[in-house]
């Protein structure tokens, strides 16, 4: 088989979706860090939100059948804690794909505006959401209730 192309597997890589918020891909969230070839060895590095994250291992697993899925199964998974994930890695593309999706990209400190109706008269509801990445907030203006990518 001949190597495919890291501009490929990048692209590869950009179809697999996030398993809590599948909107985004892992590369849009910015978890994937880095792709590279050590001989016929694929290393794939990736960076989870935080370390505790609970959907790690699933991520890991849709990684390997994204790539396999394509003809890579001799890869290798690096796990890279440090630089810590922060929510600036997270692609313009991807803010988008949350705000369309009904959740509040990251702001500095509090969201900058509803998802549903683009309202700025906002309340924090909770400090987690759905998921321990996510706040809950409340629009005062449509009182619809969204979640808020928090920043980290």
């Amino acid at each position: 088989m001949v190597k495919p192309e890291i501009a490929q597997i990048w692209d590869w890589l950009d179809a697999v979706p996030d398993p809590e918020i599948p909107v985004i891909s892992l590369v849009d969230l910015g978890i994937i860090r880095d792709v590279t070839w050590e001989g016929d060895m694929l290393n794939v590095t990736v960076t989870p939100t935080y370390s505790g994250c609970p959907a790690t291992t699933q991520i890991n697993e849709d990684i390997l059948a994204g790539l396999a899925a394509n003809g890579l199964t001799n890869v290798t998974l690096k796990r890279q804690l440090s630089p810590a994930w922060t929510t600036d890695w997270l692609t313009e593309k991807g803010a988008a794909s949350l705000e369309k999706f009904g959740i509040a990209p990251p702001a500095k400190g509090v969201p900058a505006r509803c998802p549903n109706c683009h309202g700025t008269d906002l309340e924090k509801s909770s400090q987690f959401g759905s998921t321990p990445c996510k706040a809950l907030w409340k629009c005062r203006s449509c009182l619809e209730p969204f979640d808020y990518f928090k920043c980290i």
